[in-house]
């Protein structure tokens, strides 16, 4: 059980805008012979509630835009905008990035995308990662 906590509050703060990852405990749990399954759906959803704690950064902080402690320049704000207007919501399926999902999922709270599709299509990048990452563990650990 301790186990899954750690997985579970590591992928969530890996989804924020911490420096945080989860694929090594993961990876830790897979070797321990835990349930993938079980591994899988923990990890995409703390990953993915990371997520929404950017999403609701973005759509709430953004009225203090004006403030000095505010992180995005005006200029660089603009730039997420254009750009996920010009891609739309599905760009959210590629949250699961380690460069620039982070600034999707806060662009995504800015453009108000509703929380229930954002939920969904983050949920969807991120899982498939997690299996990604249980494949290529489980693929290593037959080599070895």
């Amino acid at each position: 059980m301790t186990g899954y906590l750690i997985l579970f509050s590591s992928s969530f703060l890996a989804a924020t805008i911490l420096p945080f990852y989860s694929e090594v405990v993961l990876f830790a749990l897979i070797r321990q012979g835990e349930p993938v399954g079980m591994l899988i759906a923990v990890a995409t959803l703390g990953n993915t509630l990371g997520a929404v704690v950017n999403w609701a950064l973005g759509r709430y902080l953004l009225h203090f835009k004006d403030r000095k402690w505010f992180y995005f320049k005006d200029h660089q704000i603009a730039r997420m905008q254009a750009w996920f207007n010009r891609y739309g919501v599905w760009t959210l399926l590629l949250a699961w990035m380690p460069l620039g999902g982070d600034a999707l999922t806060f662009i995504a709270g800015v453009m108000r995308v509703r929380l229930a599709l954002f939920f969904v299509l983050v949920a969807i990048g991120k899982s498939l990662r997690y299996v990604a990452v249980v494949y290529l563990t489980q693929l290593s650990m037959q080599l070895v």
